[in-house]
């Protein structure tokens, strides 16, 4: 439980004070602390005493005052409630701060959030599954805002519902979570948030037309599904946004087999549709008033006699053919088909296509930052925007024609793979092929939905990346106040 208290009310077991490295923290504690270095504000230091109550006294480093990024509160917090756990504390408060950057709203929201994301573990499996869940309140607030704090957080405890939720997704095994069970978790996410979920078995597929899809589901003995979510909350626009988030529950990479080293994280390979799924369900929560469709095209790239294959030229529901060059390169193919279904069927305005597409975008950017192909400037804008509000990062890649020419296909309209060379680049503008000049954004996340070895704020597995920001797009939240 979360709440806001005037600074005088109430007594903790402890308490959490946030500091600066270059600002004074109005704390005598802090200022001996500092003046003896064994604690300096900076950014990743956490130091504890307990206090004369035989409470405890939490302090963690935020660092530099003007380099603070929200991401970086939000991971304080997290160090702070981490330290709190290992302390058995129950009835916890933490300080209010002013940040850079943020106004009352957005420091707000990133308290909830770290508080509500420090817990996260993803231990189903294992003997011990206890969830620390401490009673947090926000002191020291500005008075006047506090009917303000209080949505916010409940606010941000819904996205952040929404980030665990993708995180759990992901995290499942594909023994578990194979096409069919992703579509019952979707539809059980819509009925506990409130958005309507349409399920495509494969007859259904292939009376669409999704050729291209197909293809890539046929070879496993788990059948394909297509589920389609929407969350109608505003009669008064016409305006859809679509999402369509990349659903391969499992890729061994197909008859372009996989080494097993690369294999064994391929649980994660629906990412794209674990955010989607995330997505939507903080939307309904928070009763957003927008209009948003999102798609799954859900199935696995398996091997078998019937498996399609190197060489093979195959449709797709735009009627557009495509030479299978490598088929590890199979989520661009149901995704095109999905990306056409949102748009011929649903009839949405934009699309957002969010996938863990390619190795070379870690290459070229890392684990943190996100890879980004659009054909629209205003959207792209829009983009980076929330993602200032949500602290994820996303870099722009080119969408240049010098490009198309790589994967013009020698055999058919189109080559479903560019070759080595700008990988990233060439596999998001396959997909832009097919959005008909709608606003497009095509979101690489092979490199953030996923962590290899976790670190002291996020765990091992599945981040939830990048629920936070997509939320944000659809919402366009504007803080007009600091």
């Amino acid at each position: 439980m979360m709440q806001v208290k005037d600074l005088t009310v109430g007594s903790f077991e402890g308490a959490i004070t946030l500091v600066y490295e270059d600002k004074p923290a109005n704390n005598e504690t802090v200022d001996i602390l500092k003046s003896k270095k064994v604690f300096e504000g900076k950014s990743g230091q956490v130091f504890y005493k307990t206090t004369n109550d035989l409470n405890y006294e939490i302090f963690v480093g935020l660092g530099k005052y003007e380099e603070l990024e929200r991401t970086d509160l939000v991971n304080a917090v997290i160090r702070g409630i981490k330290q709190a756990e290992k302390l058995k504390i129950n009835e916890l408060s933490i300080n209010f701060i002013k940040a850079n950057g943020l106004c009352t709203g957005g420091v707000t929201k990133s308290i909830a959030q770290g508080v509500k994301l420090a817990s996260y573990k993803f231990d189903k499996y294992k003997g011990n599954n206890e969830v620390y869940t401490p009673n947090v309140t926000i002191i020291g607030g500005p008075k006047e805002k506090f009917d303000k704090m209080r949505a916010k957080i409940e606010e941000a405890s819904n996205v952040a519902d929404g980030i665990i939720l993708a995180r759990d997704l992901v995290n499942e095994p594909a023994n578990i979570l194979y096409p069919e069970t992703l579509a019952e978790r979707a539809v059980e996410a819509g009925k506990e948030s409130g958005f309507e979920v349409e399920v495509f078995d494969e007859k259904q597929i292939e009376a669409l037309g999704m050729k291209a899809f197909l293809e890539v589901a046929k070879g496993s003995v788990h059948k394909p599904r297509l589920i389609v979510m929407r969350y109608m909350g505003n009669e008064n626009s016409d305006e859809r946004v679509g999402l369509v988030g990349k659903g391969l529950t499992f890729d061994t990479g197909g008859y372009s087999l996989k080494p097993s080293t690369s294999m064994d994280t391929m649980k994660s390979d629906m990412g794209g549709a674990a955010a989607v799924i995330g997505t939507m369900q903080a939307l309904a929560k928070n009763k957003v008033e927008k209009n948003v469709v999102a798609v799954v095209a859900a199935c696995e790239n398996a091997i078998s006699g019937g498996s399609y294959k190197p060489g093979d030229i195959i449709g797709s529901m735009a009627g557009k053919t495509i030479e299978v060059l490598n088929t590890d390169a199979e989520g661009r193919l149901t995704l095109v088909d999905a990306v056409t279904y949102i748009i011929e069927k649903e009839k949405v305005d934009k699309v957002v296509d969010v996938a863990t597409l390619t190795g070379a975008v870690l290459v070229a950017l890392g684990t943190e930052v996100t890879g980004v192909v659009s054909n629209n400037d205003e959207f792209y804008d829009e983009l980076i925007v929330a993602a200032r509000r949500s602290g994820e990062k996303f870099w722009r890649l080119p969408n240049d024609k010098c490009y198309k020419k790589l994967y013009k296909g020698d055999f058919a309209d189109l080559k479903n793979t560019g070759g080595r060379y700008g990988g990233s680049i060439t596999a998001g503008m396959f997909i832009g092929e097919f959005v008909q000049d709608k606003p497009w954004l095509h979101l690489d996340i092979a490199g953030t939905s996923w962590s290899d070895s976790g670190n002291d704020t996020t765990p091992k597995g599945g981040t939830g990346a990048p629920v936070a920001t997509l939320y944000e797009l659809v919402v366009k939240h504007e803080c007009k106040h600091k």
